[in-house]
Parts: structure tokens; C-alpha cells; sequence
């Protein structure tokens, strides 16, 4: 009996002992499961995270990749900037020389100009002196040591030709006195052709003469037998008189 008990309980251990072991099997690899499940979800979340992190990744790269071609850009322009500022630069100093050059070239002129007419003035007629006074006064004293600007000593220059150039190419009157034989002034009427020549006559037609350019000033020589002539010239002259051809000397020199 007590053998029939022991073979029943030992068949009923062969029994159950598969389905213990299937339990166990069961459950690890239930456990495996949940391991590659989870495995996966971690796989994809990775994933998931690195592509949202390449998009940023590629977005900063992106805007570096911008503002560096912008910083080229800019550094394209400095340098073509600097190269333009360097040609204006240059194109600059060679004018500023070539002003400079000029403009020493203009005081050598005045300069120059200014020492002949000083010299020369003496020489000419008195009316052509008092017409060109006031812009001989305004001619610096000294040339070396002057603030007159040397554009303004040109124009001062070239005003006193126009008036020398206006006279020698006119013929002009001017009331004047002229010293006669005794030594007395006598007021007297005086034909200006140009800067060549000239005749005078007073009032009385008694008095009257011939002017030509000398190295000290004009030189004045009495001639009483021109008087009615050169009366007669002035009378012209006035549109008293009707036009005439009138001889009167002249000294080539």
C-alpha cells in the first residue's frame, strides 16, 4: 500500500515537472520580450532624438555657413574698397601736385611780371598809369613775402593788360599839360594813337607838338606848324568836323 502511494506521488513529480519547467520558460521569455520591446523603444527614441538634433545640427551649420559668406562678402568689399580708396588716394595726390605745380608756376609768373612792370610803367603814357593805378597798388611790395593768393596776382595782372591792350588799340583824348619852351605848363588837348604816338595843341592853337615812347617816358618835341592840323584831328575826333584823311608824322622806332 505504502509502495503504491510512493509510485503514485513520484509519477505525479514526472508530471508536474514539465509544466513548472514551461512556466519557467514562459516567463523568461516573457522577461526577453520586454527587454527587446523596451530595447526598441529606446532604439526608435534615440533615433527620433538624433534626427531632431541632425535638423538643428544642419540649421546652425547652415546659418554659420551663411554669415560666413556674408563676413567674405564684406571682406570683398573692405578690400575692394580699399583698393578704390587707394587709386582715389593716389589719383588725389597727383592732382593736388599738379596743382601745386601750377600754382608755383603762376607766382613765378606774377612775380616775374610784376618785377617787368614795375620797370616798364615809367615808360608809359600818364593816362595809361592812372588807368591801370589802382591795380598796380594792389600788386604785393614784396613778391617773396606775400599773402595775396596767387590766382588774385593773376587776375590783378591780367587786369592791367586789358587796359594797356584796350589803350594801345584805340585812339583816345585826354586833357593834359605840357611844359612849352619858357618852361610853363600849358593846358593842353593830347591825341593818343594807341602806344605809338601822340599830339597835342592848346586851346589858342599856338602851342603844339609830337609825343613818341623813349626808354625814360614819352618824349615830347614842340611842333607850333602841327597845330592846325591836329586841331583839325581832335575836331574829327569830337564829330565836330567832317572825316577826312589828316597827315601827321610818325616815328617808327
Amino acid at each position: 500500500m505504502k509502495l503504491l502511494s510512493w509510485i503514485n506521488a513520484l509519477a505525479c513529480g514526472f508530471l508536474l515537472a514539465p509544466a513548472a519547467f514551461a512556466q519557467a520558460q514562459l516567463q523568461e521569455t516573457r522577461s526577453a520580450l520586454e527587454k527587446w520591446v523596451e530595447t526598441r523603444g529606446l532604439i526608435s527614441k534615440t533615433r527620433i532624438d538624433w534626427q531632431a538634433d541632425k535638423e538643428s545640427l544642419q540649421q546652425t551649420i547652415a546659418l554659420y555657413e551663411r554669415e560666413l559668406q556674408s563676413i567674405d562678402a564684406q571682406m570683398g568689399k573692405v578690400s575692394t574698397n580699399n583698393t578704390q580708396a587707394l587709386k582715389e588716394m593716389a589719383e588725389a595726390e597727383a592732382s593736388k601736385k599738379t596743382s601745386t605745380d601750377a600754382i608755383e608756376r603762376a607766382r613765378q609768373f606774377t612775380a616775374e611780371f610784376e618785377a617787368k612792370l614795375k620797370q616798364v610803367l615809367p615808360q608809359f603814357p600818364a593816362p595809361v598809369q592812372d588807368l591801370v593805378k589802382k591795380d598796380v597798388a594792389r600788386m604785393p611790395a614784396n613778391p617773396a613775402d606775400t599773402r595775396m593768393l596767387a590766382a588774385e596776382r593773376v587776375q590783378v595782372c591780367v587786369g592791367i593788360l586789358n587796359e594797356i591792350d584796350k589803350f594801345n588799340n584805340a585812339v583816345s583824348l585826354f586833357s593834359e599839360k605840357r611844359k612849352n619852351e619858357k618852361g610853363d605848363e600849358v593846358a593842353v588837348e593830347t591825341v593818343y594813337v594807341g602806344l605809338g604816338a601822340a599830339y597835342f595843341v592848346n586851346e589858342a592853337n599856338d602851342f603844339a607838338g609830337i609825343g613818341v615812347p623813349g626808354a625814360g617816358g614819352w618824349v615830347w618835341t614842340p611842333k607850333p606848324g602841327l597845330a592846325p592840323t591836329i586841331r583839325q584831328a581832335i575836331k574829327i575826333y569830337r564829330s565836330e568836323h567832317s572825316p577826312a584823311f589828316v597827315r601827321l608824322p610818325v616815328a617808327v622806332n
